[in-house]
């Protein structure tokens, strides 16, 4: 696991953003076997970058699963980047932050709330949590009202975080009709430099984002299933040939599609587990699993962009899994 600090140059690239498999027996434990047959599924298809965060339902997670956790993150290889995250409440991203001390991951996300708040309040507790922790967060704007009502207000804390060094990124996943047009991003550019700036939403904005707003990488949700395909659209991105950056989009829609009408995290659980990538097991409450049904007309979806995938890579270099 790489140790340093998060910098700016790090950020380009894509960030799969996993679930977490877990044991149907034991009470729903950690099944750290087939978490790591994913980790090496998705490291065979060019992906360094792993942030554990809304897929993984770490809102949901106890203090002694985040211990284990941690540990496991702690062990992954030198090259790889392994990213927790906190929260979202204050009380829990301490006692959490307690725990990131004695380990020197690079950095954390700090996992969005709806509890009452504002900019000032949230300012000061970002600030605290991080020094609580030792180290820079990644803060995740999955609305405009993060930092409060005040939208110029919470940008112009966003601002002060990142100047400060307490946030080293920042996930951008505020969705809209167009992702190309997008007021909110624009006024966030303008207090921000864009190498902090990642898009947040998976492949579906993600071309949009690097072509009109040139921000320097992308999570992926699906891109889990298919790395080397996610980690071939960033390529494309990267020396501006859109066509082929929008062919291989698209093949991620239609399970795109699927995570949208059905829940992104709850749907891309169960991909990974129909297509054979790992056996995923249960997920937590307070999110229900998919139905039998709802498995059935995933499976196809799911083994048809896996199957690409493995096309798509080198010859020989096929397996799923460790």
């Amino acid at each position: 696991m790489k140790r340093v600090p998060l910098t700016p140059d790090d950020l380009r690239g894509v960030f799969a953003v996993p679930p977490l498999a877990r044991r149907a027996e034991s009470g729903r434990r950690l099944d750290f076997g087939e978490n790591d047959r994913l980790v090496h599924h998705m490291a065979a298809g060019g992906l360094t970058r792993f942030l554990y965060g809304g897929n993984a339902f770490l809102y949901h997670v106890t203090l002694a699963e985040y211990e284990e956790l941690l540990r496991w993150l702690s062990d992954f290889a030198d090259d790889h980047w392994a990213i927790p995250s906190v929260g979202p409440s204050f009380g829990r991203a301490m006692d959490q932050a307690a725990l990131l001390r004695r380990h020197r991951f690079s950095c954390a996300m700090a996992l969005p709330c709806s509890d009452p708040r504002d900019a000032s309040g949230l300012e000061a507790g970002v600030r605290e949590i991080a020094e609580a922790a030792g180290l820079g967060l990644i803060l995740y704007l999955k609305d405009e009202g993060n930092f409060g009502p005040d939208k110029d207000k919470g940008l112009d804390v966003v601002a002060r975080l990142v100047d400060a060094g307490v946030c080293v990124g920042i996930k951008y996943a505020v969705i809209r009709p167009d992702p190309a047009q997008d007021p909110y991003l624009e006024g966030l550019l303008r207090r921000v430099d864009r190498r902090f700036v990642i898009s947040g939403i998976g492949e579906r904005p993600a071309v949009a984002h690097l072509k009109h707003f040139r921000l320097p990488g992308f999570t992926t949700g699906s891109g889990c299933l298919a790395p080397a395909l996610s980690n071939g659209l960033f390529q494309a991105c990267v020396v501006s040939d859109w066509a082929a950056a929008e062919a291989l989009r698209s093949r991620f829609i239609p399970l795109e599609d699927k995570r949208d009408a059905g829940g992104p995290a709850r749907v891309l659980h169960a991909a990974l587990d129909v297509a054979g990538v790992a056996r995923m097991g249960p997920i937590p409450p307070f999110v229900s699993e998919l139905g039998e049904t709802q498995r059935a007309e995933l499976a196809p979806v799911a083994r048809a962009l896996l199957a690409t995938e493995l096309e798509s890579r080198p010859s020989g270099e096929t397996r799923i899994g460790a």
